[in-house]
């Protein structure tokens, strides 16, 4: 038993003898015992690192600058972890590519990054690149403090620090990321993007049809505020605070309130293709917001003769930010399908 005690531990042995030998035997069995769990404790740590390691490596073919990913031909579905500009994205770039490329944002959560919406979101049935963004404040772009200071933020101006920086930020750099998506041959520059939005997401999304930054082919929103009016509506909801709403406010919430810019998305004969998607269990979203918001583009689709081109369906089993199996299986069929659909 020394010889076996001390291959684990030279000084044990030492100070096991010095006992009476009863004692020194069950002492010598304890220490071997916990020596030889202490072994096999660190090997199973390095396994489960060399695990995560390769599991890591596997799907993630880069996190440097786009180089030739888009245009070289590959018999696998590949995920490349980059830069567009300034904007952190996730690109997932199936073996077969005969579309434009999606792109996808997420919202406050979940999914709440770019990872956890191409996790939610892969649409690999869709024959297109799809290029996951980070929002602006989230992130390798969050600010110090995290989700605390978001929530700071929230409740010291939800429109000024929150709303501005991250649905207008979104909006704003959507142009550059186009610029670079064009540059490394991932679309032409004549092509026509299509955009997916989760809530916040979906706000840049809508926002990003009247703005005209890009031009849009088709568009699905998934659960969105519809403007900052609402989205100020369910923070006073959600945290039973009053918001001081300002003149600045004001004229952001007119530039941003999806019900009154209907006429700025559907401006030409042929508008973006657009699906809204409710959940029926969503509970964030007020339904009046979402009433006016759903009748005044339906109103104006038919208008332009473009009824066709827009649709709003509510999702049973659906909540803002999941569902159960069947929900979400049609969900991503419907989605799936608004995308291959020719127009």
């Amino acid at each position: 038993m020394q010889r076996v005690l001390a291959t684990f531990h030279p000084g044990a042995a030492k100070l096991c003898s010095r006992m009476e030998a009863g004692v020194a035997e069950r002492c010598n069995m304890t220490i071997v015992w916990r020596l030889r769990h202490l072994v096999v404790v660190r090997l199973t740590l390095l396994f489960l690192y060399a695990l995560h390691a390769q599991a890591m490596a596997a799907p993630l073919e880069s996190t440097s600058p786009l180089q030739d990913e888009c245009v070289v031909r590959s018999h696998d579905l590949r995920t490349v972890v980059t830069n567009l500009g300034s904007v952190p994205a996730t690109l997932r770039i199936p073996a077969h590519v005969s579309m434009p490329p999606i792109v996808l944002w997420h919202g406050f959560g979940p999914p709440a990054s770019e990872l956890e919406m191409m996790s939610r979101f892969p649409l690999d049935e869709v024959p297109a690149i799809k290029v996951y963004l980070g929002l602006p404040l989230f992130g390798t772009r969050a600010p110090a403090g995290g989700q605390d200071n978001l929530v700071r933020r929230q409740k010291e101006d939800l429109a000024r620090l929150v709303f501005e920086p991250v649905v207008w930020g979104t909006v704003n750099e959507l142009p550059s990321v186009v610029r670079a998506l064009v540059r490394h041959g991932c679309m032409k520059p004549a092509e026509e993007i299509s955009l997916l939005g989760f809530s916040a997401g979906g706000t840049a999304a809508l926002i990003s049809l009247a703005e005209h930054k890009v031009k849009v082919r088709s568009a699905v929103v998934l659960n969105p505020s519809p403007g900052l009016s609402a989205s100020i509506h369910a923070f006073e909801r959600a945290t039973g605070l009053a918001y001081a709403w300002t003149d600045a406010s004001r004229q952001r919430a007119k530039r941003s309130d999806i019900a009154d810019r209907a006429a700025d998305i559907a401006r030409d004969p042929r508008p973006p293709a657009l699906l809204v998607i409710a959940g029926a269990e969503d509970k964030t979203i007020a339904p009046e917001d979402l009433g006016s918001f759903e009748n005044a583009m339906t109103l104006r689709y038919a208008r332009i003769g473009a009824a066709d081109h827009f649709q709003y369906v509510v999702v049973e089993g659906l909540s803002h930010s999941s569902g159960g199996a069947t929900a979400e299986q049609k969900l991503q069929q419907r989605i799936s399908a608004w995308f291959n659909k020719k127009r």
